[in-house]
């Protein structure tokens, strides 16, 4: 059975780069057009932070995604910044109001069509003991994923070791998963963070095995898979060992405005591809 790809919009978006940006109209159709079969959609703006999207500019978006065949696979939340929207502060009104923010992109999740929102557990900030920081996230997620479920969608817990301190590894990501209780939370990993570890991308794919729902593929420097240093045909290689059933998501040419958002859509795609045709 052939893998499913899918391209995340931040490099078509103002997160974290102002520039180059485009309409989240215009971003469906050339991903759609470079061949990829799904989208997975960042909430910030100009795409889809949640106040800006009417329920008409919803149904006219669901509609254009299935007019092109292009698969709305997941929604992910744009922590940092002003809001910061860190479900472990050490501030309880940021984290009553991130936990209302998870719940707005779950809607939008919903309203799109999308499966699943990816949920970032947070960072401890000085002072904050990890204990603490860690059941802050675990409320939190617990509360977003009782929502979630009601909304038919899933929530996919992600490692970020690169970005934060909470939950670094896919061993602490399937622990805060079995700690939450809800069949419908899974887990995730993003190539990117396994590097900043120094560790192998297809053991997190075996690690994660019965749990795992959703990938990010992106390569050092955020660079398009093949341009960088990860073993791509042992990390699809372990992916088809388990039957992975989920899109692989490309997360890729958003860390500067040097990047051409067309051209590594291309190239990841393309490589992607040929790599998948030569494994037996």
């Amino acid at each position: 059975m052939a893998f499913k790809y899918a391209f995340n919009t931040w490099a078509y978006s103002s997160f974290p780069c102002w520039v180059p940006s485009y309409s989240i109209e215009e971003t469906i159709r050339r991903i759609a057009g470079f061949g990829y079969d799904g989208i997975e959609i960042g909430c910030a703006a100009p795409h889809a932070w949640p106040a800006y999207l009417s329920p008409s500019h919803r149904r006219d978006l669901k509609s254009l995604m299935d007019d092109l065949n292009l698969k709305p696979v997941s929604l992910l939340p744009a922590p940092g910044g002003g809001p910061g929207h860190n479900v472990a502060s050490l501030l309880p009104e940021e984290r009553k109001a991130t936990i209302a923010h998870y719940k707005e992109v779950v809607d939008l999740a919903h309203d799109l069509g999308a499966d699943r929102v990816l949920y970032i557990a947070g960072w401890r900030s000085f002072g904050t003991g990890y204990q603490q920081a860690w059941d802050w996230s675990l409320a939190a997620l617990r509360e977003i994923a009782a929502h979630a479920r009601e909304k038919g969608v899933g929530i996919s817990i992600e490692p970020t070791s690169a970005d934060s301190n909470l939950i670094d590894t896919p061993g602490q990501a399937l622990l805060l998963r079995e700690q939450v209780g809800s069949d419908t939370v899974k887990v995730m990993f993003d190539t990117y963070h396994a590097l900043y570890r120094n560790e192998v991308s297809s053991d997190y794919v075996h690690e994660m095995a019965e749990h795992l729902d959703h990938v990010h593929f992106a390569d050092i420097d955020r660079l398009p898979p093949g341009e960088g240093v990860v073993d791509w045909a042992g990390v699809l290689a372990a992916l088809k060992q388990i039957d992975f059933q989920g899109y692989l998501t490309m997360e890729i040419g958003f860390s500067g405005r040097n990047f051409d958002p067309d051209r590594v859509a291309r190239s990841a795609l393309s490589y992607l591809k040929s790599v998948e045709a030569s494994l037996k």
